[in-house]
């Protein structure tokens, strides 16, 4: 896979929703030398643009890859020097448990649950973190409530061209963005936005303003989606290493049928891997940008991933590299509407 320590850098940088200036930065560097225009909007998210040479049919295409991840925000400290947290987006209590986490001015901590973590039942409130304080005195010297922290999941090799670390959602999707910008020549029908968006992960907010300043005729998430392959609670047929998936649907989006079949001829045209995707839980960028000014044809280029929102995420290096060959293939796709 091509410039892959970026892409681990790009997972080790911390960006919990709505503090995501750390990753902003660090993508800003690798797109300046591209870009034909960028911006920053008032809520964060980075908008860079790339022309096309227009034409009768050329398009304006809004690609989204969310730089946000998900995080803890600290609401208590007990006197004990024990932090109480909430969510920042959705993490699971029981994989959160016993986890290290890290705060933004790198202070690290352990994450503990006050009771069983059976008897929890996924609910976050019920988990605390240890800092190593001895008092809430000597917390305060630290952290404050407000204070927010993020997983700690170092980049590792895996078998058969598998990768795991934490925040591949949407890292992943952001890697895939940048070095799809690096191959566009400027020669492309389309003008191409590759918008890096924040705040994904509590609501889909950051593509709402970019679509609404874009006004994009195509916007295309580019994220992750559960897998399906391995024992879990999902149901479905996302699998890691069987392609890029080409998102039909999930619970915030139904994608635009001609989109589909767009993405799909690319795939068969340039010979790219890729697979289906539907899911019955979740939702991304996709539907800000669907419902944005007066409608918006959307789609999804969905990387398959085990165990997301976590510290340990798992995906295929050949899924990511095909992921990267359609973004490109679409970017140059003459559409007949």
């Amino acid at each position: 896979m091509r410039n892959e320590a970026l892409l681990k850098k790009l997972t080790q940088a911390q960006g919990i929703a709505g503090y995501e200036k750390e990753v902003r930065d660090l993508i800003l560097e690798e797109v300046k030398p591209y870009a034909d225009e960028i911006l920053i909007d008032a809520i964060g998210s980075l908008i860079v643009k790339k022309n096309g040479t227009g034409g009768p049919n050329s398009k304006k295409i809004m690609f989204a890859a969310h730089m946000d991840e998900i995080g803890f925000m600290v609401k208590k400290i007990e006197p004990d020097g024990m932090l109480r947290v909430c969510n920042i987006g959705w993490n699971w209590a029981a994989s959160a448990y016993n986890g290290r986490i890290r705060f933004r001015n790198g202070v690290n901590g352990v994450v503990g649950c006050r009771g069983t973590i059976e008897d929890a039942h996924n609910d976050v409130g019920k988990l605390y973190i240890d800092i190593g304080a001895r008092s809430k005195e000597d917390a305060e010297n630290y952290v404050k409530v407000g204070s927010v922290c993020g997983y700690y999941g170092e980049y590792l090799e895996l078998q058969n061209g598998l990768i795991c670390s934490k925040t591949f959602d949407d890292r992943v999707g952001c890697f895939q963005l940048i070095e799809a910008l690096r191959e566009n020549d400027g020669t492309y029908p389309n003008d191409i936005y590759y918008v890096f968006t924040v705040q994904e992960e509590v609501g889909c907010r950051g593509s709402k303003p970019t679509a609404e300043r874009i006004r994009p005729d195509i916007g295309i998430a580019v994220d992750i989606t559960p897998a399906h392959d391995y024992p879990c609670d999902l149901e479905g047929s996302n699998t890691v290493g069987k392609g890029i998936g080409i998102k039909y649907a999930d619970p915030s989006v139904i994608c635009d049928e001609e989109v589909v079949s767009a993405m799909e001829a690319c795939c068969k045209a340039e010979d790219i891997p890729f697979q289906p995707e539907v899911i019955d839980k979740g939702g991304c960028d996709a539907s800000s940008m669907n419902l944005s000014g007066f409608g918006v044809r959307a789609g999804g280029i969905s990387v398959v991933t085990r165990y997301p929102h976590c510290q340990s995420s798992v995906v295929s290096k050949d899924d990511v590299e095909a992921g990267i060959r359609l973004c490109t293939a679409i970017s140059k796709y003459t559409f007949s509407f």
